[in-house]
């Protein structure tokens, strides 16, 4: 684990939305991203080794419950792990997506999801906290765990090198200048970093929950045009775009890659809040 750092303020980079503890409430954007589940599971990445590791912690036959669980990326991590694993997805789209995978999931909202009686040693939501209504959430994640088992919230932010993410971010302005993911002059990390103290200091002053603890994982990824290409629409700030202003933002990302020798590398920064039940 490392201890995350006081935040500091930075360049521009990608946008990141600027009201996250309203975003719950969009929920056309919230389940827009079932549009391409193939690409969004084959773009998207996996969540660091060394997370699952610390939620299972050398634990075996854990049950797992992943909340807005998608096409199942970090189901299928916990899966290797030698956890069983039910997904809660609202997307009928994503859900039958990871179906195939071989992940069972029971379509619903999380806080409409009926637990039927069952609890769970964790309680996973992988890139997706933003989307549940964080009263309702802490309150059904307590309700779904056993005594002493782990609610585990986490999800990746990433910063492209400068001119990649200041192409995307002036692309994106002019293109859609009314977007509640605009940003002026804030790194997605800061802005990340802050949503999930916030979301460490609610879950730590609910009744449920004690032991709370923020992760940071640090990790590189190399792209070339085409792959990163691939995964931008699958995005928030992307997914409900018409086609034509799609198009229009990634050909202006494309010539910042190839400006930059057609390949770059990602810095990625997992974050992660977890808590114990009380």
């Amino acid at each position: 684990m490392v201890t995350l750092p006081p935040e500091q303020p930075a360049p521009s980079g990608p946008p990141a939305p600027k009201e996250r503890p309203q975003l719950h409430r969009a929920r056309a954007m919230a389940e827009s991203f079932g549009v391409d589940p193939a690409r969004y599971d084959s773009a998207r990445p996996a969540y660091p080794d060394e997370l699952v590791e610390r939620i299972v912690a050398r634990q075996t036959d854990l049950r797992v419950l992943d909340v807005g669980c998608g096409t199942g990326i970090a189901a299928r991590q916990f899966q290797a792990a030698g956890c069983s694993v039910l997904g809660v997805e609202p997307d009928e789209r994503m859900a039958e997506y990871a179906r195939k995978q071989g992940i069972d999931v029971e379509v619903a909202t999380f806080e409409a999801w009926d637990p039927v009686g069952r609890t769970f040693d964790v309680v996973t939501a992988a890139q997706c906290w933003h989307w549940v209504d964080p009263t309702l959430g802490t309150t059904k994640a307590a309700e779904a765990l056993r005594p002493g088992g782990r609610l585990a919230i986490f999800g990746h932010v990433f910063e492209p090198p400068l001119p990649i993410a200041h192409a995307f971010a002036a692309a994106y302005r002019r293109v859609v200048p009314d977007s509640p993911f605009n940003t002026q002059g804030r790194r997605p990390l800061d802005v990340y970093q802050a949503a999930y103290a916030t979301i460490a200091d609610a879950v730590g002053s609910s009744d449920e929950f004690d032991h709370v603890e923020r992760w940071r994982f640090d990790w590189t990824r190399s792209y070339e045009r085409d792959q990163w290409l691939d995964l931008l629409p699958t995005t928030g700030g992307l997914t409900r775009l018409p086609a034509d202003q799609k198009a229009e933002i990634l050909r202006e990302v494309g010539e910042a890659i190839d400006a930059e020798g057609g390949t770059f590398t990602m810095e990625y920064v997992t974050l992660a809040a977890t808590a114990s039940r009380r």
